[in-house]
């Protein structure tokens, strides 16, 4: 059966956690008339998703699918072009649900900020989802959409412009409300967890490189730091007056943008250089403000790991948000984000990207993110690339993406400057 074929559009599979009931009731608003079905472990819990999603979804199908059973996600796999999953930390649950889609030919889009697993989904599955046509996107949540999408919508202008490929090129957090999902805390933990139990694996996550399509192929650009510390106008002179800390989830992300240039053909530069940044202001605090922030990150990345597995995990885990849980709805509507991405072309050209979303980052933001790619990938097919295998979300679906945003109230534009 082709994926044209196939009995659904996009099954939704997680719908019963805090962010997959978010991202269900997102597509029961603005998916049209793509068929949607709802899959977990519980089928009373999802009927009740289902159920409180009004008459848009009463006639959504359910299915029970359980990571630890195979034969369910393979079934599932089977009877839909696409499979959106918010169950994770992806490293304990994510690659059975990998396998399923890639042997069926099946689209695939979640939400991980795990190094390690999209890794290892690229080396065990990379070549079989692209021989069956399936395209298994990763991180299509705000880890790492506004990087991954900010990055391609300035190589897009510059490509237009004809002013050469990018150079330099940062991305600022410069506002943000909201909390950090558990979900994405149950993620940090296993990337930690597996960063201090394996130095392979450490090694690997330190190569910023480490997502490329061909490690040999790629430049030696000097070393590119994951907790930058920098003075505003050293970004951009716009920034002037402003100090600038690492932004907790650059080293994830950056990863994604640079395994976009590499899928892309390099097609962003060869000498290429990304980092991630979080605006701190410019009051007379901030240098301070911005040097602790990129301390504790340092701190997180280099001692937690190379440690984290010596500390009582349990502990940990009691302390956090739990996975599934979150903010109550007026938090989640007062929450925001504005990310400006800036870069300096080959000739001197120098471009700002700047995209914007009201509504927590962690929660109701990431939901439409991850709606709005499960639809592109099930309903604008002629949209997306002609690439396949285990993909970024720009490589996959930049253009589909960047036309479906305004229709989303997500906003991203691009501007070249003085």
């Amino acid at each position: 059966m082709t994926a044209a074929q196939r009995e659904f559009d996009i099954v939704l599979y997680g719908a019963t956690g805090f962010v997959g009931k978010l991202t269900a009731d997102y597509l029961a608003r603005h998916g049209g008339n793509a068929r949607i079905a709802l899959a977990g472990r519980s089928a009373t819990k999802l009927r009740d998703v289902r159920d409180s999603l009004g008459p848009a979804a009463a006639d959504w199908e359910l299915i029970e699918a359980d990571a630890s059973q195979p034969s369910s996600l393979n079934d599932m796999a089977s009877r839909t072009r696409v499979v959106v999953t918010t169950v994770g930390p992806y490293t304990k649950y994510g690659l059975p649900l990998v396998s399923a889609c890639a042997a069926a030919g099946t689209d695939y889009a979640d939400l991980t900020g795990e190094t390690m697993f999209v890794r290892e989904s690229i080396d065990t599955y990379h070549k079989q989802a692209a021989d069956n046509g399936a395209r298994i996107v990763h991180a299509c949540g705000f880890d790492s959409i506004p990087s991954d999408l900010t990055v391609y919508a300035l190589h897009r202008e510059a490509e237009r412009d004809g002013t050469g490929p990018l150079g330099d090129t940062t991305l600022v957090v410069r506002r943000f409300a909201g909390g950090i999902s558990g979900g994405t805390l149950a993620s940090m933990l296993e990337v930690l967890d597996t960063a201090s139990s394996d130095p392979e694996a450490r090694r690997e996550m330190n190569d910023p490189y480490t997502l490329s399509t061909d490690r040999g192929a790629e430049p030696e650009l000097g070393h590119q730091t994951d907790t930058p510390w920098r003075r505003g106008r050293e970004i951009a002179p716009e920034l002037d007056g402003i100090w600038a800390g690492a932004f907790a989830m650059g080293a994830p992300n950056s990863r994604i943008v640079r395994r976009s240039n590499a899928l892309l053909d390099w097609s962003y530069g060869r000498t290429f250089r990304y980092a991630e940044t979080m605006s701190m202001g410019s009051s007379i605090v901030a240098p301070v403000a911005a040097a602790m922030d990129t301390a504790a990150n340092a701190a997180m990345l280099g001692l937690g790991g190379r440690y984290f597995n010596k500390l009582p995990r349990g502990l940990i885990e009691r302390i956090l948000p739990k996975p599934g849980t979150g903010p109550s709805e007026s938090t989640r509507e007062k929450g925001h984000y504005t990310v400006e991405t800036y870069t300096t072309t080959a000739s001197g050209a120098r471009y700002r990207a700047t995209m914007s979303q009201q509504g927590d980052p962690g929660y109701k933001a990431t939901s439409v993110l991850l709606g709005e790619c499960g639809l592109a990938l099930a309903l604008d097919r002629d949209e997306l690339s002609d690439l396949h295998g285990v993909l970024t979300p720009a490589a996959a679906m930049g253009d589909a993406l960047l036309a479906r945003f305004p229709g989303a109230e997500v906003t991203l534009t691009t501007e070249r400057l003085a």
